[in-house]
């Protein structure tokens, strides 16, 4: 779950863009007869999982088990030894809302009686996910109002199960319009530019209503004054929704400044029976110089997204602009609101990227990529200066400019949160575990990317402004006094402002701050040649190595906190300095002529004679046995800035989801469920659209460099052998290798990733398990929440949901060479046991 949401910052921003906050809670069949669950049962939660990977949970357990019953009123469950929770009646009000204290945490069961087999479409807010008759879904935690979730109705007693969010949720079924139709509550849509030929892209919710697979549709766009642009539409999974792109082609010559886009969506049916259903959407049709929205391609999964802009004014036409700053957003805040929040700079563009949704990543994860994506795009659209780029955001996104700032000091002249948390640790709900437990210490470490004082030291290649409200109720203003004291310890160019008396959101000047631009306007990064000090410090040189002509390319100790402190002489052409947790590393002699030797000093090791390479090429250096030495460029089958782990960053690169069908009924079901599950949360909570197909269909020749999450095991998916038969890690029915070790037992999950083998770029993710109740565990692990880290590889078992992290079987992280034997994993044979075994009454 995101921080706590900016609520206060919405209105000002949705007016201020020219946007209206609107009800988006319309059921698709406009005018049908829907059914609103109004009698059900609720039960509080025994304690809060907050940021974790793993938490007790009496109820999942049940669920992996089998052998989950519905409740009746009254029917006890043991959270503990300690806490007993109890089911009890709720009632909808009027508006079909449940409202409860259980509904902090806890669930909610409501069930339906259908006359038949049929598929509805359950329109539900308030939770974190469903179950429908025991297969999982996504929910709307944020109750946005506009989640659609196709189901499956059978004839009698249907059961959903409802884990609860914020306190409140509800829950409807309606038909749907026709099988396969569009939906247009959640576009992602670009602003045309007036008297300009644009030729953009958009992206529009199909829903397919069907219980099978559909292929070879097509959506056809015309918009208003323009030409007919027919776009092919990926596969469509059975009862799902998927985020479809389309083009738009126009001239920009209108009379209008409201360009209205027709959609056909054309094709055909399992049955053969013809598909057609249409829809329109009404694009803006803007100025050059307007605050304006625009959209790309996402090589994340290759979904359309947008940024906001609110362009240069240049007081000169011949003088265009050529700054940039990068603003990053509060929670539940459109991107376009925040550019509008800006008033027009006639020296810099302000750049507004979406964390893939108003709530998304929190600046990390994916919301971290869709910053860097949105950068480059922009600054190669506007042709900026790459060292006249700065960042600054408000609340979640002052996290954000904390981040991003830390991860990538080189990218920013000068950074300026407002109204900033730090970290999860300080502010959002994570907490760091500090057991001794060997294997919970390496699921530590795996959050420290998410730890930004971590890399606190890197804010010395930045100017810094900290801006905050003295009387913030919402992002306390000890969160920036915490950074002052921080960066008062060793940073002598940072500016801080408390404002008097201003709460959280106190109008736009709390972004637009004169001050912060007037900070901006002299900072700007230094020509890499001119640089004679490098202190950077990195936790995973796979998201962030470099800091101007030095580069950390691969760790002693995955994922702790990796130092160079390095200075360049050129008097006496000599480099000189110290490591700390540094495997390889790589320095681009740009301060050097080429063909001049030098000499290099590391760690009290000298090295002389050294021949500066050509340039644009590097001088690498690898550590062993406590000594440095040059080597060749390595190859890219290693570990480095190019592929690094752990288990999350494989889902980037044009990912796909391939799922299991080589196996029995139970284990198939599983796997395209799952799927499907972890494509609507991706969509839900990153705007995504993730092409999924089964391991029949898989094929490394058609899917060249793109990443993987493969849904099953080596007995029941193909996939497996031409991807992972050489991985240390099998998993197979009732049994898990890793290295020369294994485990045997049905019920285990385990979740790992490997390099995709014909790629130097790509990875594979695993989702599997050792039999169906082991795969069934891996169904909730939230990978996709920010601030929620796992390692390379972890084998956990059901005793998670008993006691937590204690639970898990083993964790680790591969060595450089990606193997076991040179990494590093902790083993827990016999798993704790719990004191207080959860299990749950049944009547």
């Amino acid at each position: 779950m995101s921080a706590t949401p900016c609520r206060a910052l919405i209105p000002a921003l949705l007016l201020a863009s020219g946007l209206v906050l609107l009800d988006r809670s319309s059921c698709p069949a406009a005018g049908a007869p829907e059914i609103v669950l109004r009698d059900g049962l609720v039960l509080p939660a025994g304690g809060r999982a907050g940021r974790s990977a793993f938490r007790v949970d009496p109820i999942e357990a049940r669920i992996i088990q089998g052998d989950w019953a519905p409740p009746r009123a009254g029917d006890s469950v043991h959270w503990g030894a300690t806490v007993d929770k109890t089911w009890t009646a709720a009632q909808a009000n009027a508006d079909g809302w449940f409202t409860n204290s259980a509904l902090r945490g806890g669930y909610a069961h409501l069930s339906h009686t259908a006359a038949s087999n049929e598929i509805v479409l359950l329109l539900a807010a308030g939770h974190s996910m469903v179950y429908v008759n025991g297969e999982p879904h996504a929910g709307d935690v944020y109750e946005y109002g506009n989640v659609i979730v196709p189901v499956a109705l059978r004839a009698g007693r249907n059961d959903f199960l409802l884990a609860a969010g914020r306190g409140r949720l509800r829950a409807r079924l309606s038909p749907p319009r026709q099988p396969v139709f569009l939906d247009t509550q959640d576009n992602t849509l670009p602003d045309l530019v007036a008297d300009e030929a644009n030729d953009v892209v958009g992206a529009i919710r199909v829903v397919n209503a069907t219980d099978s697979r559909l292929e070879n549709l097509q959506l056809t766009a015309t918009a208003e004054g323009g030409r007919r642009v027919a776009t092919p539409v990926p596969a469509l999974l059975p009862m799902s929704v998927r985020k479809v792109g389309f083009r738009v082609r126009h001239s920009g010559r209108s009379s209008t400044n409201r360009i209205v886009v027709d959609l056909l969506l054309t094709g055909s049916l399992a049955n053969h029976a013809t598909l057609s259903d249409r829809g329109s959407v009404t694009l803006r049709l803007l100025k050059a110089e307007d605050t304006r929205k625009e959209t790309f391609i996402s090589e994340i999964d290759g979904s359309a997204q947008y940024y906001a802009i609110a362009p240069a004014r240049p007081e000169r036409k011949d003088r265009p602009a050529r700054a940039l700053v990068l603003s990053t957003h509060g929670a539940s805040v459109e991107a376009s609101g925040q550019a509008a929040a800006y008033a027009h700079k006639p020296w810099a563009h302000i750049v507004a990227p979406t964390n893939r949704r108003p709530y998304g990543f929190d600046w990390e994860d994916w919301g971290r990529l869709d910053a860097l994506e949105v950068l480059e795009l922009a600054q190669k659209r506007y042709h900026t200066d790459p060292a006249l780029t700065y960042l600054t955001g408000h609340s979640m996104g002052g996290h954000g400019a904390w981040q991003l700032g830390a991860t990538f000091p080189d990218r920013f002249a000068a950074i300026a949160p407002s109204a900033g948390w730090i970290s999860f640790f300080s502010y959002a709900g994570g907490r760091k575990d500090d057991s001794t437990n060997a294997v919970r210490a390496l699921f530590q470490r795996a959050a420290n990317p998410s730890d930004t004082l971590l890399m606190a030291s890197n804010y010395l290649h930045q100017g810094v402004y900290v801006l905050h409200g003295d009387a913030d109720d919402n992002v306390p203003v000890s969160e920036a006094r915490t950074m002052r004291r921080v960066l008062e310890g060793f940073h002598r160019e940072f500016l801080y402002h408390e404002q008097p008396g201003a709460g959280h959101w106190w109008g736009n000047a709390c972004v637009d701050w004169p001050p912060i631009f007037d900070l901006f306007s002299r900072r700007r990064i230094p020509d890499p040649a001119s640089v004679r000090h490098v202190l950077f410090t990195t936790v995973n040189p796979g998201i962030s190595s470099r800091c101007h002509w030095v580069s950390v390319e691969a760790q002693e100790r995955a994922l702790q906190a990796s130092v160079i402190d390095i200075e360049w002489d050129p008097n006496k052409r000599a480099f000189k300095g110290r490591s700390q947790n540094i495997a390889r590393l790589s320095i681009e002699t740009a301060p050097l002529p080429p063909n001049k030797t030098f000499s290099l000093s590391l760690d009290g090791q000298s090295l002389t004679n050294l021949t500066a390479p050509a340039p644009g090429a590097r001088l690498w250096l690898s550590r062993g046995e406590g000594q440095w030495s040059v080597i060749a460029a390595p190859a890219k089958s290693q570990k480095g800035s190019h592929r690094n782990g752990p288990f999350k960053e494989a889902f980037q690169h044009r990912m796909l989801f391939v799922y299991a069908t080589r196996g029995d009924a139970k284990e198939n079901a599983w796997a395209i469920a799952k799927a499907r599950f972890d494509a609507e949360a991706f969509l839900y909570r990153g705007n995504g659209s993730v092409d999924i197909l089964p391991d029949s269909a898989f094929s490394l020749r058609k899917t060249k460099d793109r990443g993987v999450v493969l849904y099953g095991n080596a007995d029941n998916n193909s996939a497996w052998e031409p991807l992972l038969k050489d991985s240390p890690v099998q998993v197979r029915r009732d049994r898990i290798q890793i290295g020369a070790k294994s485990i045997q037992a049905s019920n285990l999950a385990c979740l790992f990733l490997r390099p995709r083998p014909d790629s130097d770029i790509a990875s594979v993710a695993v989702v599997s398990g050792t039999g169906v109740e082991g795969l069934r565990l891996t169904d909730r692990p939230p990978y996709f929440l920010a601030g929620v880290a796992f390692p390379d590889c972890t084998v956990f078992g059901p005793e998670t949901l008993s006691t937590g992290a204690d639970g898990i079987r083993v964790a680790g992280f591969f060595g450089n060479d990606w193997t076991v034997e040179h990494g590093e994993f902790a083993w827990q044979d016999a798993p704790i046991a719990s004191a207080n075994a959860s299990h749950a009454t049944q009547p």
